[in-house]
């Protein structure tokens, strides 16, 4: 059975999306990043990166969110757009946006906003600058279309999903005004059985919740390691 190593942050769970849509059985497997579970040497050995999420698919060994779902997509030969050149394209394409833009200045958004001991102006106003600009885009593309490619619900809608859920944490809860087709995007997946089965996937399981010390230590390696 396909193990799928998780916690309830917004890259584990798109893919837990994908799991709960397609019925894939699976064997969920906590990581409990405030305590540290990603550092520990048998978690390593499946992702030597220390984030979550990671599957084991057999002999396979796949982790990052998005080369997960890419994986399971073309496995199961679902929630992928028409076989086109066209698509394909704008599949890939808006795939390596997500997971180099979307999803790193949200989480910088975030750990400015609320988690860095210092209060830096201009960090966090790059970070949310450069987050609302990524998730203008994703507007101005639903704008014009129903779903992210082609005509139908695919992956990409799933990646863009695990972040954009999450825009009143990542920049405040009136920027939704600003996204109006990207939130009725996110309202309609958020609907989905599928999506209230992925979010209550980590109630499975009892994580840490308190951000102390023992925590930001797990999560920000900088704190034990000055390397500047």
């Amino acid at each position: 059975m396909l193990k799928f190593y998780y916690s309830g942050a917004p890259n584990p769970m798109k893919v837990a999306l994908f799991l709960e849509e397609t019925g894939l059985p699976y064997e969920p497997i906590p990581v409990d990043t405030r305590k540290g579970d990603q550092h520990k040497p048998g978690y390593l050995a499946i992702n030597p990166n220390a984030k979550v999420p990671a599957i084991v698919d057999g002999d396979a060994t796949v982790f990052d969110s998005n080369a997960i779902l890419l994986y399971l997509a073309e496995k199961t030969g679902k929630f992928l757009p028409e076989n086109t050149a066209k698509n394909r394209g704008e599949l890939l394409s808006w795939l390596m946006f997500v997971a180099s833009g979307v999803g790193p200045f949200s989480g910088q958004s975030v750990h400015f906003r609320n988690y860095a001991p210092e209060k830096l102006p201009y960090a966090v106003n790059r970070y949310m600058f450069e987050a609302q600009r990524h998730y203008g885009i994703l507007d101005a593309r639903l704008a014009k279309q129903p779903y992210m490619v082609g005509g139908t619900y695919t992956i990409v809608d799933m990646d863009v999903w695990g972040w954009s859920r999450l825009i009143p944490t990542v920049l405040g809860e009136e920027h939704w005004a600003k996204f109006p087709n990207l939130k009725r995007l996110v309202d309609e997946i958020s609907g989905r059985p599928a999506a209230a089965r992925a979010i209550a996937l980590k109630d499975r399981h009892k994580f840490k919740t308190e951000m102390d010390e023992e925590a930001r230590r797990a999560m920000f390696g900088l704190l034990t390691e000055k390397v500047a």
